[in-house]
């Protein structure tokens, strides 16, 4: 179940990644309300877009290495609740945003509480 989540969990994370960095200027103006400006707004999103990618290359490298899938599943949903938590709270001071990153609210939410029903099924199970 961990390999499965940790192969769905990249799966997922990809196309997040490449919207935010493939061609910022092109892409996220369609999907969102940014007008990308610059070479520094260029190199946030493109850095964004990495660490997405870092994170989904951390995820299939421990689907198959067995001794790293329980931190990896852990590291996964931290990531995914981090990422929620900063949605949720600019909702909340900043009001709400395009749809597709309520969308992308949504998946970090399932991401994360199906992380957490993951761990907890492997924990019962090496209790049995």
């Amino acid at each position: 179940m961990m390999k499965l989540f940790l192969l769905v969990a990249a799966a997922i994370l990809v196309p997040v990644a490449l919207s935010y960095g493939v061609d910022p200027a092109v892409i996220l103006p369609k999907f969102m309300n940014i007008t990308v400006e610059g070479v520094d707004q260029t190199h946030i999103f493109r850095a964004l877009m990495c660490l997405y990618l870092g994170m989904s290359t951390f995820c299939v490298i421990a689907a198959f290495t067995p001794s790293w899938r329980h931190v990896a599943v852990i590291w996964a949903v931290f990531f995914a609740f981090s990422l929620a938590i900063g949605r949720i709270l600019s909702i909340v001071v900043d009001g709400m945003p395009s749809r597709i990153l309520l969308l992308y609210l949504a998946v970090e939410l399932a991401i994360g509480i199906w992380g957490l029903a993951v761990l907890s099924r492997e924990r019962r199970k090496a209790r049995s």
